[in-house]
């Protein structure tokens, strides 16, 4: 996917906690690295301090965050309160998995971007995110 940064789009994707279901984590990776972005992939079992510091030490764009255990609205709470912490005020917060449309609702009040149940065509999850990086991360 073309982009106006010049380089490639760079996103972690992380599995929270004891959710042991990756699959679809794979699944969104290996679409993303498809549509051009260079994709770190944590793994199982990472903490919200892993997630964010490993963020920081990739200097990433977005953060997705795949969550099948019930635990969205501790888990993407804390690791954005990790990212303020660490100033990464301009690194997209996204995910997706099993959460409620009034979790995702909530959540984005909160400043969590776009969430995507698994029935999403990896597709839509691409563009989102590089029309996210594009209009808050510019820069030469």
């Amino acid at each position: 996917m073309n982009n106006d940064l010049k380089r490639p789009v760079r996103v972690l994707v992380a599995k929270v906690g004891l959710d042991g279901h990756d699959r679809g984590a794979k699944v969104v990776a290996t679409s993303l690295r498809d549509a051009g972005m260079e994709v770190i992939y944590t793994g199982l079992r990472q903490t919200p301090e892993m997630v964010v510091n490993t963020a920081l030490q990739e200097d990433v764009d977005a953060i997705g965050i795949s969550i099948l255990s019930g635990a969205h609205m501790t888990v993407f709470p804390k690791v954005m309160q990790l990212m303020k912490e660490k100033g990464l005020d301009d690194v997209l917060l996204t995910g997706g998995g099993i959460i409620p449309d009034a979790d995702m609702k909530e959540l984005q009040e909160m400043g969590v971007g776009r969430l995507f149940p698994p029935s999403a065509p990896t597709a839509d999850i691409a563009n989102y995110i590089t029309t996210w990086v594009v209009e808050h991360r510019s820069f030469e």
